[in-house]
């Protein structure tokens, strides 16, 4: 089980199961949500994230998905698309210990932000890892 939270502790979560399609996104959509050039998420069935403490509030941030985010300090920390209904993200930053669920790859570097460099090594989708065109 993972477990984690908002900045301000008001909202708290488990993930349970295995994570899978951990990525760091380069998308506009998720730099602007953050306020980072990028952002670390993994993914869990929909069924094993539970919300343990609070209430996470969510909108829109696209036609295609929902964002849930703490309404007391703003810490994003999901994003649900309208046509993956069995899987949910989550983001690795709001885990208590983010270092159980390291990146496997990076996507959408398409929209990467010029000044930031990559040079860990791992595959880079320029947009989703599903339509290939990777580089390792």
């Amino acid at each position: 089980m993972l477990t984690g939270g908002c900045h301000c502790g008001a909202v708290r979560y488990e993930a349970h199961g295995t994570p899978f399609n951990t990525t760091i996104c380069h998308c506009e959509d998720c730099r602007r949500v953050a306020g980072s050039p990028c952002v670390a998420w993994f993914s869990v069935a929909r069924v094993d994230l539970r919300v343990v403490r609070g209430e996470m509030r969510h909108y829109a941030s696209s036609p295609r998905a929902m964002r849930g985010f703490c309404a007391a300090c703003g810490t994003p920390m999901t994003f649900a698309a309208h046509d993956l209904l069995e899987e949910i993200d989550v983001t690795t930053a709001s885990l208590d210990e983010p270092d159980r669920v390291p990146p496997a790859d990076h996507t959408r570097t398409a929209a990467r932000i010029s000044w930031l460099h990559v040079s860990d090594g791992l595959p880079a989708y320029p947009g989703s890892r599903e339509d290939g065109q990777g580089r390792g």
